[in-house]
């Protein structure tokens, strides 16, 4: 079997998935190049066949195996975007793919690995459960298993990411790639450093998965005793054993990144790019603000935009809260005809948008002397919000900042 992770096998690999991925070719950001004082482009794999790069791994692992591997069936444990890409190229071989996914996995992603053709069974919470289960039935059944991360082929294939980089922007200074349990990370850096021993690699984890980076700091593989992210992609409890070794080679840096950060990221893509990037896929752009360089010429893997409606709606709504364009003031009222509309006024004035009242009258024992009103409206964001409520004080309402449930 040929050796993986050598230039040969990625040029190969290369190669091979051209069958199957969309040519997605880097994006300048301008939005992010004024923000950051480098070069950023974006790599939209967001945009891939499957809505993930992940395809690449799978298309390119599954055509190293033997006829009879293939017959047997595969099988592969998946948050979603792996998922898709072994159920592609399962069709694509006329094999059969059983897929087990996390029981958390957006409804999108399971109804798309389905359309694929795969039979999908769902187990446990988190990443880690379903690839107990799927490594069972592998056990039980025979089936050949495609490991989403840790192996060699699927890492050669996620690398053809770097070639495609390269080939576009030669002079490339940094490539930030997002990590779950370190594939592609592991076949973008190595192919990376072999093309370019002096480019810098950054992988970025979420700041409460961050497997990788605790990993790297005691030397060898450890296991979280548990994860807690909205990037479910990389929702991974412990990296790869096969391709740790390339990672502490080839990695230069970990950073992680919070929850709250990939909301404002996710904002910053619809409103600057008109695109969709799911979560997992938006930690090397939340990243780039965290990226101490200027002038550099920087890419950021976009890895996946599979996101369902219910969690995009549930992320707009909490990246305008965080950015000051929503929010809720409680004010004390007499209970008298017309205070309401005083205050109304005061925020028409202002051109603030009312969008929701809350009127509680038991939060005194003396209604007349003081009823709670608790108002949401929209702002044009952090200054706008201070001059309503430095309108409020002015006029003696006292205003107090609330938790905004929309």
């Amino acid at each position: 079997m040929k050796e993986m992770l050598t230039l040969e096998a990625f040029e190969e690999a290369s190669e091979q998935v051209k069958k199957v991925t969309f040519e997605t070719k880097l994006i300048y950001s301008d939005f992010y190049s004024n923000l950051t004082g480098n070069k950023v482009y974006f790599k939209p794999e967001n945009m891939q066949l499957t809505g993930a790069y992940k395809l690449r791994g799978a298309y390119y692992k599954i055509s190293t195996l033997t006829d009879d591997e293939r017959k047997k069936g595969l099988i592969t444990a998946s948050a979603g975007n792996h998922a898709q890409g072994v159920a592609y190229a399962a069709k694509a071989f006329g094999a059969k793919a059983v897929i087990v996914m996390p029981t958390t996995t957006p409804l999108i992603k399971v109804n798309r690995t389905k359309s694929y053709g795969a039979e999908v069974v769902l187990y446990g919470d988190v990443y880690d459960d379903a690839c107990k289960k799927a490594l069972e039935l592998a056990e039980e059944n025979g089936y050949t298993f495609i490991h989403p991360f840790d192996d060699l082929a699927v890492a050669t294939g996620q690398g053809t990411i770097a070639m495609e980089i390269f080939k576009e922007l030669p002079l490339v200074d940094y490539i930030l790639v997002p990590i779950g349990g370190g594939g592609l990370a592991t076949g973008v850096s190595t192919l990376a450093k072999l093309l370019n021993p002096n480019i810098k690699v950054i992988g970025v984890e979420p700041e409460h998965a961050n497997c990788m980076q605790e990993s790297f700091k005691a030397g060898k593989v450890i296991e979280l005793p548990a994860v807690n992210t909205i990037a479910d992609g990389t929702a991974v409890k412990k990296p790869g054993e096969k391709i740790f070794p390339y990672l502490k080679e080839n990695l230069d840096d970990i950073l992680t990144v919070a929850d709250e950060d990939l909301v404002v990221a996710f904002l910053d893509m619809v409103e600057s790019h008109k695109m969709v990037v799911e979560n997992s896929g938006l930690l090397s752009v939340a990243a780039l603000k965290k990226l101490n360089v200027k002038g550099k010429k920087v890419v950021s893997i976009l890895s996946g935009g599979n996101m369902d409606v219910i969690t995009m709606s549930s992320v707009v709504q909490q990246g305008l809260i965080l950015r000051d364009r929503i929010f809720t003031v409680s004010v004390l009222l007499p209970d008298k005809p017309g205070m309401l509309s005083k205050v109304s006024q005061i925020i028409a004035e202002l051109n603030g948008n009312v969008i929701k009242l809350e009127h509680n009258q038991f939060v005194s024992i003396n209604r007349s002397a003081a009823v709670e009103l608790r108002i949401t409206l929209e702002a044009f964001g952090t200054e706008h919000k201070e001059q309503i409520i430095n309108k409020l004080n002015e006029e003696g309402y006292k205003p107090k900042i609330v938790r905004t449930n929309i």
